[in-house]
């Protein structure tokens, strides 16, 4: 059972629901459905559904958070027997882990981890973003020895969305493990995003053009998103490739200039399985449903760094 409720009140909540021995039906609310990663946790979580004999409904909620919110409503009203969500924002856990508790269902927090109105997080499946973070940290901090560059002439650019702790817990793991390993201290310049390829290749646009005596620049962000807009926006303002270490999270984005043969400055990726974690979390929910098991904590999913020479033989989905 997942304890708290946003009221602060001591209440007593519904008893949990018994196994099913029935038809299981399950629902995968997602932010950014459209987006690739997401699109892929959506694939894996349908054909783990199938595999365990399962209905499952996929709902893209975009960034809406009232939506996340109605949804879920809807799924509770549907009969659900259990539900992940990808919420838009963090802030509605409290009113979420609420909803589920009320209704005596199974809830998981996917991707993002959200935490009910005491603070206790709900059951999570997805990355440890710190651990992300110091991956791409040690990539891009090896790539800087291997360059021969110098903190005097080089900047970092970490973009990321500000208000979302798996992103902070992401680039701040990125610049502790760079200070760490590189043995350099490089300027980090934190640029706030929407985790749009667009927004980070805008907003870059004005901290490159306010640092013209850059010559070298290392970028790393919460997502492929953020690191290829601000590799764009670096190439679009005349730097080469070669003076770009670009090291992004997700690697469905990096992929598609190695697919292509280019030349360029996203230099390698930690390649994330959202078709892993869509399986995991559905795997996690039947356990619950069915055979009665408690949700564990957390699910961490595995990661691998890539680049243009391994990136297929990872499994990199590059579409």
């Amino acid at each position: 059972m997942l304890a708290g409720c946003s009221s602060g009140k001591d209440t007593a909540a519904p008893a949990q629901q018994a196994p099913t021995n029935g038809k299981i039906t399950l629902y995968y609310l997602q932010k950014q459905g459209d987006q690739q990663y997401f699109v892929e946790q959506a694939q894996g979580a349908q054909a783990e559904a199938k595999e365990l004999g399962v209905d499952l409904k996929v709902v893209n909620l975009g960034q809406d958070a009232n939506k996340a919110i109605t949804e879920l409503d809807a799924a509770v009203a549907q009969g659900a027997n259990g539900v992940a969500i990808v919420v838009p924002d963090q802030a509605i856990g409290p009113e979420v882990i609420d909803k589920a508790k009320s209704a005596g269902i199974p809830i998981i927090a996917s991707d993002d981890v959200i935490k009910d109105g005491t603070g206790k997080a709900a059951a999570f499946v997805g990355f440890n973003g710190t651990q992300m973070g110091t991956s791409v940290g040690q990539e891009a901090a090896k790539l800087f020895k291997a360059a021969g560059w110098s903190a005097a002439d080089t900047k970092v650019i970490s973009a990321y969305k500000q208000d979302l702790t798996v992103c902070t817990d992401r680039v701040n793991g990125s610049k502790a493990a760079f200070d760490k390993d590189s043995g350099a201290q490089v300027q980090v310049i934190n640029v706030g995003t929407d985790n749009s390829p667009v927004d980070a290749q805008n907003r870059a646009g004005a901290v490159i053009s306010s640092n013209p005596g850059v010559k070298h620049w290392v970028v790393w962000g919460c997502n492929d998103e953020n690191e290829t807009g601000v590799v764009t926006a670096l190439a679009n303002s005349g730097v080469g490739a070669n003076d770009i270490i670009g090291v992004g999270l997700g690697a469905y984005l990096d992929c598609k200039d190695w697919a292509a043969g280019k030349d360029t400055g996203n230099k390698s990726s930690l390649y994330i399985s959202g078709a892993e974690v869509g399986k995991s979390a559905i795997q996690v929910l039947v356990d619950k449903v069915k055979n009665g098991k408690d949700l564990p904590l957390e699910t961490i999913a595995k990661t691998t760094m890539v680049n243009k020479d391994n990136f297929k033989a990872a499994g990199v989905n590059c579409t």
